[in-house]
């Protein structure tokens, strides 16, 4: 783990001595998506509940970008803010139904809600509909300039790392400890008196979040948004990504997403 990350910190500086300058959006990409499985792995592999829909998620951070430049709005940290407020409100709603419900079903309700979310994003005509738009300029966030591709790499690397740290912790304490329990025997958990419904829908929704902060650096990286970020294929390569690495650690997604993403 160690080395994967120092090899993602001398990336700028290996890509800059080769004069292979694309491997920054490259690396840059595979560490987005590695935050995005990360965050789903907090109720894939610990939780026990395969999301078919989260790349609804990623669409929500993306869009959050794409709508807010479309109106001139370029304040990179309220365009954030509205993202993780709008990708809240889904994720709680969305939630609410299918932290009730167990395997195939689980995965089909995720799956359907994500579809209701990509047909919506479709018929947005004013903000391109099916084939998405363009975004003119990267967010603007003050202390960080996200048109220089370096310091949005830096920013990507250590919006992993950070999370990487947390989710560490996370899945040690007393609510990862209820989210793997509940995995491994609810009707147990529920016997020793914790309300699982709350703790897997709290899980839940922060998987998403991570999803819609990782939507909103794939939309300054690409300058683009577009309803393809939501679809199905895109969640079930998330899952891929998860298994491949390995479910039941917190570095093993972004082994996955780096072996995927770099095959």
């Amino acid at each position: 783990a160690a080395l994967i990350i120092l090899l993602f910190a001398l990336i700028p500086v290996i890509a800059t001595y080769t004069g292979q300058l694309f491997f920054i959006s490259q690396f840059s990409r595979i560490m987005i998506y590695a935050l995005a499985v990360v965050g789903l792995n907090l109720i894939l592999g610990f939780g026990g509940m395969a999301s078919l829909g989260h790349a609804l998620y990623m669409g929500i951070g993306a869009y959050g970008v794409g709508i807010f430049e479309f109106h001139g709005v370029t304040n990179g940290w309220l365009q954030l803010v509205a993202a993780l407020v709008v990708g809240g409100v889904f994720a709680t709603a969305i939630g609410a139904v299918a932290v009730r419900l167990k395997g195939m079903t689980f995965i089909m309700i995720t799956l359907a809600f994500a579809q209701m979310g990509y047909f919506m994003a479709v018929t947005l005509r004013t903000y391109g509909g099916e084939d998405g738009r363009a975004i003119g300029s990267h967010s603007q966030m003050y202390l960080f300039d996200f048109s220089s591709p370096i310091v949005l790499y830096y920013v990507i690397f250590a919006c992993l790392v950070a999370t990487l740290w947390w989710m560490n912790r996370v899945i040690v304490s007393k609510f990862g400890m209820v989210i793997r329990g509940s995995r491994s025997n609810e009707r147990r958990m529920l016997a020793l008196g914790f309300p699982t419904f709350r703790y897997k829908l709290v899980a839940y929704v922060i998987s998403a979040q991570l999803c819609v902060v990782a939507g909103f650096l794939l939309a300054n990286l690409t300058l683009y948004a577009s309803p393809s970020f939501m679809q199905w294929t895109v969640s079930a390569e998330l899952i891929i990504m998860v298994i491949l690495g390995g479910m039941f650690t917190v570095f093993g997604p972004v082994v996955g997403a780096l072996v995927f993403l770099l095959l």
